[in-house]
């Protein structure tokens, strides 16, 4: 079998920045509880009539082709990952796929939400290692913020989120030694209820009721607790399940780019791996949670600021709802 590579990245967000004195003005919460609490400092919100799920991955997408050298007529398959897709359906992937302007190439939707685009990642990395497919584009993109609440009610979940995506182009390695190492997927649905939006569903008559829209069950729901001991526990759990797949130790790690769920779990996982602070990628000041774009969004910015160069072994990790989480690690 042959590996893949990621041979281009490239990530959007939305011009309209949103910060933690704005939100001062919508709900009772303060800049001072939100830093502390998460790290985050602003986040960038869509734009209607400029920004869709589909054009935000199409956005990042070129970028990635871009860098790749790959024209999009060149791509075998779409892989599209995101919690907040443009229509209930169809999926956002071929959407993605009319706004490239290329045609009859299988598009697939993932439904992981965090850990979205590993999943979407490995799921691409496996039809390069078999040769069905040479060029695969891997995207995260996500709109939460037209799906939150903005009142005092809603305040511990609108905070965090915010709007954005990132793209990976991942085609063929030239040498196993180098490009995707190993993939690791795993999932938990005892906790589904922990962190989710329950409403609209279709487990009920009426999708969608005036009680629903009262009771905020339409809203994202999420037991910070429960998520937070099980994030700091599954995140270096399959770090170090990478790492030993192929031989290596946490010191190895060149940088690791965690999904950016709460500055606090990042600063735990950077712990309790030992690394140092040059080693993991942060950027959850500028962008929130960005769900299945936080990952590629956070690579794209490393790539491009230089922080990750060719022969570096570079560790993707991701835990979220699901609960789901996975770990990718790379050779540069």
């Amino acid at each position: 079998m042959r590996n893949s590579k990621i041979s281009g990245v490239g990530h959007y967000v939305p011009e309209k920045v949103v910060t933690n004195k704005d939100l001062e003005k919508l709900m009772d919460t303060t800049d001072e509880w939100i830093r502390e609490r998460t790290g985050i400092l602003e986040r960038h919100y869509f734009q209607e009539g400029v920004d869709t799920t589909a054009n935000m991955g199409a956005n990042a997408a070129r970028k990635a082709l871009k860098m790749a050298g790959v024209e999009a007529s060149d791509l075998d398959m779409i892989v599209f990952a995101t919690l907040s897709p443009d229509y209930v359906f169809p999926g956002s992937g071929v959407l993605l796929q009319r706004e490239l302007g290329i045609k009859e190439i299988p598009a697939l939707d993932v439904r992981n939400q965090c850990s979205g685009f590993i999943y979407a990642l490995s799921v691409a990395d496996q039809f390069i290692k078999t040769g069905m497919y040479n060029n695969v584009l891997v995207v995260g993109s996500e709109i939460h913020s037209s799906g939150l609440d903005f009142s005092t009610r809603g305040r511990n979940v609108s905070v965090i989120f915010g709007d954005g995506a990132g793209a990976a182009v991942l085609t063929h390695a030239e040498s196993n030694d180098k490009g995707i190492l190993s993939t690791h997927l795993h999932a938990d649905g005892e906790f589904a209820e922990e962190l989710a939006v329950l409403d609209p569903g279709s487990n009920k008559k009426e999708r969608l009721t005036h009680e629903m829209l009262d009771e905020g069950t339409v809203f994202p729901v999420m037991n910070g607790n429960t998520v937070f001991k099980h994030a700091v526990t599954r995140f270096p759990e399959v770090i170090e399940e990478a790492l030993q797949a192929n031989n290596y130790q946490p010191s190895d790690i060149d940088m690791l780019i965690p999904h950016q769920a709460n500055l606090r779990i990042t600063s735990y996982i950077q712990q309790k791996m030992g690394l140092p602070a040059e080693k993991v990628f942060s950027n959850i000041h500028k962008y929130g949670n960005t769900t299945a774009a936080s990952v590629p969004i956070a690579l794209s910015e490393a790539v491009e600021q230089g922080k990750i160069k060719e022969g570096d072994l570079v560790c993707l990790a991701a835990f979220g709802s699901g609960f789901t989480w996975a770990s990718a690690l790379i050779r540069w």
